[in-house]
């Protein structure tokens, strides 16, 4: 029997706005003191000149104000992860064990990974963490990296896709009648789209300005929210298919976005889109923030509900799986040193940028599991997809002053649809990078080619169709959300790795392996012991060796190989003592360019 923990004491409800300003204190003291604590241990130094300053280019070495790198960054990183993440952990384990594993992953791992990731960035010339690898480790190892890198970023855009998909099918019931329709979102999510195509083109060939551009099409992604409800894109019912079907073909439609998006100018598409979404990322962190001001919702949902999960397993050590980028995520060492490190102006900001944005994250983890503690155990809404929690969680803060709830949750579901295209961009355009680093075919054919299989490697997963015991049919995203978890978590640890093990090689000091070691082999034993449990299930799950046809198991096999791989090249070198490198000593070019400024 489950042991469940309410959040109601002696008769009290818990406040909402009390937990949360209990987070912002930890978070915010954990900045003042840990963070400057790390900066004294990676010897920031003010005086150096970091690379966007030795090497400005105007393209992509441009060193800017912390101020404002830090809105790109933070914009880059935190996509829709901290949002899926959080309420699932919440809804399988009850609030309280996300809560805490979102505040002490943010601070002493997930904040440290990423400042770690931009600092190894910025001592080597502003260069990809796997150049950091292969100069320190070795060139298998970096070929191993680079190769978990694009498996990494190919369930990114396998679970994003699907749950985006998902949101434009079918019709939702709300709480006081009123319905709102996939293709309502669909619709809204479209125009906005074309918004950023129209706004490039008006930058690059009509000459208007920034400033008239976001005064001009800022107010014109609120009527694409509005005219969504009003001109539905029911594409299931146009085509005659059922919604299942329907989802599947906006999976297809979803990956030839990523295809053209990935191939287009920055300035047309990436760029524009980017700069409205900055905005989007912002207010609907304020719309967060208000609710839990002034909505006086309370907590009712089960602080914990127990060590297991029926639908997910253990809480150790699916817990720090399933909060994925709320409280660490290796992608963002690829972003921290692909774009920010290249545009940091001096050392010391490595603080803000690196650590603050990481906890800034944190706080977007905060608020979406916020939408799930104020909702009774048995509400029919924890049923729901998480996208559609944390829109209905917008919607109801919204209600609070004078919004209609349908709006608010067309607003909400639109917003979390453009932290996924944000992802779904840069990890399309990364993975085409790293496939051109490893064939080293760069002309116009190779782009095309890394692209198409870098998409039509995440089509054949969503287009897999899996079924409980029941033969019910589950989402390619919740199918594959563990997986996307474990490896992001593992690619954390991993980059983690080389990180200490460059730290260990030039300064020989015992800080090395309590500040990063720690948190590298927790993410290692965490993640892999995750993919372990899927190899097991997959191969020997009904009372001896088979061989399954299910994709999971076999990619859990590869990743733990490669992880394996990746621990003994760390072992072989660790001996070898090395100088540490001169400021920014000349290394070959960096294995992933610059993905632009946006994620």
């Amino acid at each position: 029997m489950q042991t469940r923990w309410t959040g109601e004491h002696g008769g009290v409800a818990t406040s909402l706005l009390t937990v949360a300003l209990i987070c912002v204190a930890c978070i915010s003291l954990a900045y003042f003191t840990y963070g400057r604590f790390l900066g004294r241990f990676f010897q920031l130094d003010p005086q150096k000149a970091t690379p966007a300053v030795e090497m400005q280019d105007g393209v992509d070495y441009v060193p800017i104000e912390p101020r404002f790198l830090l809105g790109q960054h933070f914009s880059a990183i935190a996509a829709a992860g901290p949002i899926v993440g959080p309420i699932l952990a919440g809804l399988a384990f009850g609030w309280l064990p996300a809560l805490l594993w979102i505040l002490v992953g943010c601070i002493f791992i997930g904040g440290v990974h990423d400042f770690a990731a931009l600092f190894a960035s910025i001592r080597h010339k502003a260069c990809s963490i796997t150049e950091v690898v292969r100069q320190h480790m070795s060139r298998r190892a970096f070929l191993l990296f680079l190769a978990f890198i694009w498996i990494a970023l190919v369930y990114i855009v396998v679970v994003f896709t699907d749950i985006t998909a998902s949101a434009f099918v079918g019709v939702v019931q709300l709480e006081d009648g009123s319905s709102i329709s996939g293709g309502a979102i669909a619709t809204s999510s479209l125009l906005y789209l074309a918004l950023p195509v129209v706004m490039g083109l008006l930058l690059r060939r009509g000459k208007l300005s920034l400033g008239w551009a976001t005064a001009i099409f800022l107010p014109l992604v609120g009527v694409a929210i509005w005219a969504g409800p009003h001109i539905p894109f029911n594409l299931d019912k146009l085509l005659g298919i059922e919604v299942a079907t329907g989802r599947k073909v906006w999976d297809v439609a979803l990956l030839l976005y990523c295809l053209v998006a990935s191939l287009v100018p920055m300035w047309l598409l990436l760029q524009p889109r980017g700069h409205l979404g900055g905005y989007f990322l912002f207010l609907a962190l304020a719309v967060g923030a208000l609710g839990l001001l002034f909505a006086g919702k309370t907590v009712a949902f089960p602080a914990f509900k127990g060590w297991n999960s029926e639908s997910n397993g253990p809480l150790f050590p699916m817990l720090f799986i399933l909060v994925a980028c709320g409280a660490c995520s290796g992608f963002h060492a690829i972003v921290s040193s692909g774009t920010t490190s290249k545009q940091l102006k001096r050392e010391t900001d490595a603080r803000l940028i690196g650590y603050g944005a990481m906890l800034l994250e944190g706080l977007v983890a905060v608020i979406s599991l916020c939408f799930v503690m104020m909702l009774a155990a048995d509400d029919p809404l924890t049923k729901k997809a998480p996208n559609f929690i944390y829109a209905s969680g917008i919607g109801k803060f919204l209600a609070t002053v004078g919004i209609p709830t349908a709006v608010g949750i067309n607003f909400g579901l639109l917003a979390f649809t453009t932290f996924v295209y944000d992802t779904l961009d840069i990890c399309t355009r990364l993975a085409r990078y790293i496939i051109e680093e490893l064939t080293s075919w760069r002309s116009r054919w190779g782009r095309w080619f890394a692209t198409v299989a870098s998409t039509v490697a995440p089509l054949c997963f969503v287009m897999n169709t899996t079924r409980d015991a029941k033969g019910n049919e589950i989402p390619a995203w919740k199918t594959f959300w563990d997986l996307f978890g474990a490896s992001n978590q593992l690619l954390a640890a991993l980059t983690l790795l080389g990180v200490t093990v460059w730290l260990a090689r030039t300064r020989r000091t015992k800080g090395v392996w309590f500040i990063l070691g720690l948190p590298t082999l927790f993410m290692y034993v965490m993640s892999t012991t995750a993919l372990v449990r899927w190899v097991r299930a997959g191969f020997f799950g009904r009372g001896g060796f088979h061989i399954t046809s299910d994709p999971v198991p076999w990619v859990a096999l590869v990743l733990v190989a490669l992880a394996a791989v990746m621990l003994v090249e760390a072992y072989r070198v660790l001996p070898r003592r090395t100088q540490p490198p001169e400021p920014y000593e000349a290394l070959a070019a960096p294995a992933l360019p610059s993905a632009g400024a946006q994620g």
